[in-house]
């Protein structure tokens, strides 16, 4: 089975709860905090092998998730690290970011997927996501002025994420034309592939690959007129060639089908240029094939229209006859043709995080229907704010609220960051209710 599209689920580890302990032995009846630090999560990475060449591994597996770093203990113990995932992709692997966006207008979705990663060479790795950071222990607030904090810090919740995995084939060399025309039988001639080879259309549902003196070949599977606009699975087929450095355009010169050689090769060349300008724009070579049962004449009115702009072999894959001459060629070729490039990443997976950023929202309620302006022309009637944001996320991990010295650090860290300062500033007075996190309290001046 081939599979080269494949959407599944990623999430990074959660990090590890810190502790809240206090030094307990024998002699020691007092002693100061002792809570370890929880561990950081694990992260996941996608790896690029040479092991596979398509995506079925994913097949069955949609979810992926990385293991979460472990609690803080008694004593200073800090919390294991979680381990890293990693899945292994074959090259040639492109990972994309959906982006779910709300079209008002119309009352729908608009799916946007942009490139996070374009996996390319053995070996190289991509992280995906980071794990979530293990809390601090109560020992870590500790100061001259708080010695028994009676509070830690808890980990970060990682966000699963879907992303979208798409293969195209890297190869150096495409091989491209109409169904049977002996593209995977030359392919199993010059290389050790073992394509699935019928006298029948469409025998090729998916790309081959094969290697020819450190020559990477691909096998397209046969083309036909409409493939550009995906008659044919022609989308499918077409993508496989992109990464391509030089294509190989297999002609039936035979003509045994009641085909046109010539036309054949006009309309494969027209769905190459309509599918993208840079695949009609790629160095092409012309293998006449089956020429063992061709006329004469054929070969020499393709060979007479069109030798002047193409290098034109005349092959025999069923009998070998010419095929070393061509793959010479190929091979002299390839080595003068640039390496294609990976594509540009446009976008990151998890993007940076300011961990000073918040906003207040002033909910809509009986006395606030005309929102913002409505709200400070209220005459003294209650109002309810709430304040979301990274630095609240944060904060919220650290304390606990039912717990004096916790609650004051939390409102003294509130008004170092301008939280408070930013409340009044849209009209919060003595009595109105701010929401933070899933906390409720009622300001008083």
């Amino acid at each position: 089975m081939f599979l080269d599209k494949v959407e599944i689920t990623i999430k990074a580890g959660n990090g590890g709860n810190g502790h809240t302990s206090f030094h307990r032995d024998r002699q020691t009846m007092r002693g100061g905090p002792d809570g370890g630090d929880g561990g950081r999560g694990g992260g996941v990475i996608f790896v690029g092998t040479t092991r596979a060449d398509n995506l079925v591994e994913f097949r069955y597996t949609k979810k992926f998730l990385a293991s979460d770093g472990t609690h803080g203990r008694p004593g200073n113990k800090n919390g294991a690290v979680g381990a890293d995932l990693e899945i292994p992709v074959p090259l040639g692997t492109k990972i994309y970011k959906t982006n779910n966006q709300s079209d008002n207008r119309h009352s729908s979705f608009v799916i946007r997927h942009s490139l996070i990663a374009d996996i390319t060479l053995d070996g190289q790795k991509y992280i995906a996501l980071r794990g979530g950071a293990g809390g601090r222990g109560n020992a870590r607030f500790a100061t001259a002025k708080r010695q028994t904090p009676n509070f830690s810090q808890t980990g970060v919740v990682t966000t699963a994420h879907n992303v979208i995995l798409e293969l195209n084939s890297i190869a150096d060399v495409g091989l491209i034309g109409f169904p049977n025309v002996g593209k995977s039988t030359l392919l199993s001639v010059v290389t050790r592939a073992n394509p699935k080879i019928a006298n029948y259309h469409f025998t090729t549902l998916h790309p081959n690959i094969g290697v020819h003196d450190n020559v990477v070949i691909a096998d397209i599977p046969g083309l036909i007129e409409g493939a550009s606009t995906g008659i044919g699975l022609g989308h499918d087929f077409l993508k496989h060639i992109n990464r391509t450095r030089l294509l190989v355009h297999v002609v039936d010169i035979s003509e045994q089908e009641q085909r046109n050689a010539i036309n054949d090769f006009e309309v494969i060349n027209k769905e190459l240029a309509a599918f993208s300008p840079i695949l009609a724009k790629k160095p092409q070579i012309v293998a006449l094939n089956k020429i063992d049962a061709a006329d004469e004449k054929t070969i020499a009115a393709f060979k007479k229209k069109y030798e002047k702009k193409y290098k034109i072999f005349e092959i025999s894959a069923a009998t070998h006859a010419g095929v070393k001459e061509l793959m010479q060629h190929v091979s002299t070729e390839v080595a003068c043709l640039p390496r294609i490039k990976p594509e540009t990443v446009t976008a990151e997976l998890e993007g940076r995080v300011d961990k000073n950023a918040f906003e207040i929202i002033i909910e809509n309620s009986p006395f606030c229907k005309g929102g913002e302006k409505a709200f400070l022309e209220r005459e003294g009637k209650m109002g309810f704010f709430r304040v979301t944001g990274s630095l609240v996320d944060n904060l919220i991990r650290g304390v606990v609220l039912s717990d004096t010295e916790s609650a004051s650090y939390f409102h003294r860290r509130l008004e170092e960051a301008g939280v408070i300062a930013a409340l009044k500033n849209v009209g919060m007075c003595d009595g109105d209710t701010v929401r933070i996190a899933d906390t409720e309290f009622q300001w008083t001046d």
